[in-house]
């Protein structure tokens, strides 16, 4: 069981209904590989943290131009669609703010990769975008 940490602000139904549908869009477009449709869908500049393989903590901010030359990479090239199979466990700062944990299994073809990451997310206008990505084991690529 993952208990949640008390933040003040106790997310209404629509809170976690918009961000359900907001990462269900963010997986759609990643399966097709749509990495200009994700960067549609960010705060640009865009934070980064991660750690590198001496295990020293990174960070950098990207603009769109070098996440979608990045995730372009990263992603690959190919006809297939990437499946993902996630949980997510959201802890709301507030209506408006939001740290996504997610814990989830890629399939590309034959081969499967675990992940586990964390984003920052925040509300405009109704609408949410990612402004911080989090996740190990990248910091050398930063």
């Amino acid at each position: 069981m993952t208990f949640l940490p008390e933040t003040g602000y106790v997310p209404t139904a629509e809170d976690r209904a918009s961000l359900d549908a907001w990462f269900a869009e963010y997986d759609a477009r990643s399966a097709r590989r749509d990495v200009a449709g994700m960067a549609d869908m960010a705060v640009f500049p865009l934070n980064l943290v991660s750690d590198d393989e001496a295990g020293d903590g990174r960070s950098a901010q990207w603009d769109r131009e070098r996440f979608v030359a990045v995730m372009t990479g990263v992603m690959g090239e190919g006809s297939e669609d990437i499946t993902f199979e996630s949980t997510r466990t959201p802890v709301f700062l507030s209506p408006s703010m939001a740290v996504v944990f997610t814990d989830s299994t890629m399939t590309a073809g034959d081969e499967k990769r675990t992940l586990r990451y964390a984003d920052i997310l925040i509300r405009r206008g109704g609408t949410w975008a990612f402004q911080t990505m989090i996740q190990s084991g990248w910091g050398d690529h930063l």
